[in-house]
C-alpha cells in the first residue's frame, strides 16, 4: 500500500535492508541527559587545546626596537662625558626583521629574531657585547606588528586583520574585535582555521557551550558565515518538508510543533523518531554496540513515545541538531483502513463493470423488441 515511510515495527527492528545499519534508542530522561551533557563540540574536538596562545614571537617584517644599557660611562655605547644623555643606555633606531629573519645591532652583528621571543634575542644580544660593553642589559620591543596577526573575516561588522593581544583573547573576543557578527546570530556559523585544521560550529554553540569559546592563537583565522540551521519534516506530521530553526536552540517538541504537529486521523504518537548521526564516544556511553559499525559517527535512530504523558517533557528537553531528520509514522489502524479502502474500490469497480454489462444487454433487448 502506498506510504510515506518505513512503518513503525521496520524502524523497531532495527535493521535496514538496502541502506546502512542503524542503532535503535528509545529516549529515557537518562539517554536525553546524557546527549544533553555529550553536546556538539566540533572545535574542540578538533583543536583539543584549551591551554591560552604560546607567547608572541618575532617574525620577519615586524618592526623592532632595542635599548642598551650599561653599568657606567665610558663603556662600548655611552661616552664617557658626564651629562652627554639622561642615562647610561642607548635606543637603537627601529629595525624590520630582515628576510633572513635577523636584525642587526653594532658590535654584534646579526641577531637572529624570527621565530623567537624578545627575551631570546636580548640574551642573545647580551652574549654577543658582554665582553665590551660594560654589565650590558638589552631590552628588546615590538614596535610595529606585522605578523603574529589574528583575521576575522566575514558576516562581521568591521571585517579586520589586527595583531594579537599579548595576553591572548577567545573565538568571541576576536570577533568582538570585528565588530561583532552582523545579526543576531541563529542562522552564523563560526569556522575557525588554523595551521591546516578547520572546524565550524554554530555561533550559539559558543555562547552556550563556553567549552567551545577556545582560544585563538596568533595565524588563525576566524570566518563567520550565514547558513540557517534546518531539520526535515516527513510523515505523519501536518506539514511536511524542511524547516529552520528560527532560533538558537529548538527542541524535539518544538520541532514537532514548527511541523504542524502529529495528525490526529493518521499518527501514532507512540512512533515518532528522529535519525542522526552521533559521535561515536556518545554512542558508547548511552549503551550502543558500536562493533558492527565502521567510522567516527554512529546513526541513530531516536524514538519518543508521546502517547505517554511524560513524554512531552523528555522531548522539550531534547535538542534538534542541525540537518536532523523527523519522521512520524502511521498508526497500523490506518494501514487497515488504507487496504479497506483498496478493497472497496475493487468491489465497486466490479459492480460498475456489471451494472454496465447489465445496462448493456437491456439496451439491446430494448432496441430489439422496439424494431418489431
Amino acid at each position: 500500500m502506498p506510504v510515506a515511510g518505513p512503518e513503525s515495527q521496520d524502524i523497531n527492528s532495527g535493521t535496514s535492508q538496502s541502506g546502512p545499519q542503524y542503532a535503535f534508542v528509545k529516549l529515557t530522561a537518562d539517554i536525553v541527559k546524557q546527549v544533553e551533557e555529550f553536546g556538539p563540540a566540533a572545535i574542540v574536538a578538533t583543536f583539543g587545546d584549551n591551554r591560552p596562545p604560546p607567547e608572541i614571537r618575532f617574525g620577519i617584517g615586524d618592526v623592532v626596537s632595542v635599548s642598551i644599557f650599561e653599568a657606567a660611562a665610558g663603556g662600548l655605547f655611552i661616552p664617557s662625558e658626564a651629562g652627554v644623555r639622561p642615562g647610561n643606555f642607548v635606543t637603537l633606531p627601529n629595525e624590520p626583521v630582515d628576510t633572513a629573519g635577523n636584525i642587526t645591532v653594532p658590535y654584534a652583528g646579526a641577531i637572529k629574531a624570527a621565530d623567537r621571543t624578545p627575551a631570546q634575542v636580548e640574551q642573545e644580544i647580551v652574549n654577543a657585547i658582554k665582553n665590551r660593553a660594560i654589565e650590558p642589559q638589552v631590552v628588546v620591543a615590538l614596535t610595529t606588528q606585522n605578523t603574529s596577526l589574528i583575521s576575522v573575516l566575514g558576516e562581521v561588522n568591521t571585517p579586520s586583520r589586527f595583531p594579537a593581544q599579548p595576553a591572548g583573547e577567545h573565538i568571541l573576543d576576536a570577533i568582538t574585535r570585528g565588530g561583532g557578527i552582523k545579526d543576531q546570530g541563529y542562522d552564523s556559523w563560526v569556522v575557525l582555521e588554523r595551521r591546516g585544521k578547520r572546524a565550524a560550529m554554530p555561533f550559539g554553540s559558543l555562547v552556550y557551550q563556553p567549552e567551545n569559546n577556545i582560544w585563538v592563537w596568533p595565524g588563525d583565522t576566524v570566518y563567520v558565515y550565514q547558513e540557517p540551521q534546518t531539520f526535515l519534516a516527513f510523515g505523519a506530521s501536518g506539514q511536511q518538508g524542511q524547516f529552520n530553526f528560527g532560533a538558537w536552540r529548538v527542541t524535539l517538541a518544538e520541532a514537532v510543533g514548527k511541523a504542524g504537529g502529529l495528525l490526529d486521523v493518521q499518527a501514532d504518537p507512540a512512533s515518532v523518531y528522529l535519525y542522526r548521526r552521533e559521535p561515536r564516544e556518545l554512542a558508547e556511553k548511552i549503551g550502543i554496540d558500536c562493533s558492527k559499525f565502521v567510522g567516527p559517527t554512529v546513526p541513530v535512530v531516536y524514538n519518543v513515545n508521546f502517547r505517554d504523558p511524560g513524554g512531552y517533557f523528555l522531548g522539550t528537553k531534547f535538542q534538534i541538531r542541525n540537518k536532523d531528520v523527523i519522521f512520524a509514522a502511521n498508526a497500523p489502524s490506518v494501514e487497515i483502513a488504507k487496504f479497506l479502502q483498496f478493497v472497496q474500490v475493487m468491489i465497486n469497480t466490479g459492480n460498475d463493470a456489471v451494472v454496465t454489462g447489465t445496462n448493456v444487454q437491456l439496451y439491446r433487448l430494448y432496441a430489439h423488441t422496439k424494431s418489431y
